[in-house]
């Protein structure tokens, strides 16, 4: 399965994701889990921003490696599921060809009943951070328990 997660400018929040979604696959086994992130408005090679370094070094998780990518319909046609922060993100993605298997995050998690944006921790301090990458290791193990009795039949679909 191919996971893409889309925030804004691909240092925050979507970096984050795609960390916790490849620790959380290698955790339960799933090997054939490929996951990426982009932003809507992110320009090509930037870094994790400071405090999804600093957080993810708390929490195991290496984000030097990552640089930013702008989010292309290439990436939203690669992509079996794509997962957005927030609406507006959602939105674009569907302009770029994702109907039918982009979702909100906490609205896929959590089946439809909370359809809310991640929280955005750029400017804020490490603490904001902290509950971010909270809020997205909570919302991805969800999403994981939805997908994986899916996978086997096709891909995620829409309740």
């Amino acid at each position: 399965m191919r996971m893409l997660f889309v925030c804004t400018g691909n240092t925050c929040r979507s970096p984050m994701a795609e960390a916790i979604a490849r620790q959380v696959a290698e955790e339960r086994g799933l090997a054939d889990v490929v996951v990426a992130s982009a932003g809507t408005g992110a320009y090509e090679g930037a870094t994790a921003s400071d405090g999804a370094l600093l957080v993810g070094m708390e929490r195991g998780t290496d984000l030097g490696a990552h640089r930013s990518q702008p989010l292309t319909r290439e990436l939203v046609a690669d992509a079996e599921i794509v997962l957005a922060m927030s609406p507006q993100h959602l939105q674009r993605v569907r302009e770029l060809g994702g109907e039918g298997k982009a979702f909100l995050l906490t609205d896929f998690a959590s089946y439809g009943a909370s359809a809310r944006a991640v929280s955005d921790p750029f400017g804020g301090d490490l603490e904001t951070y902290r509950a971010t990458y909270e809020e997205l290791e909570r919302e991805i193990r969800r999403a994981f328990d939805r997908l994986v009795p899916q996978s086997a039949s096709g891909g995620p679909q829409a309740e």
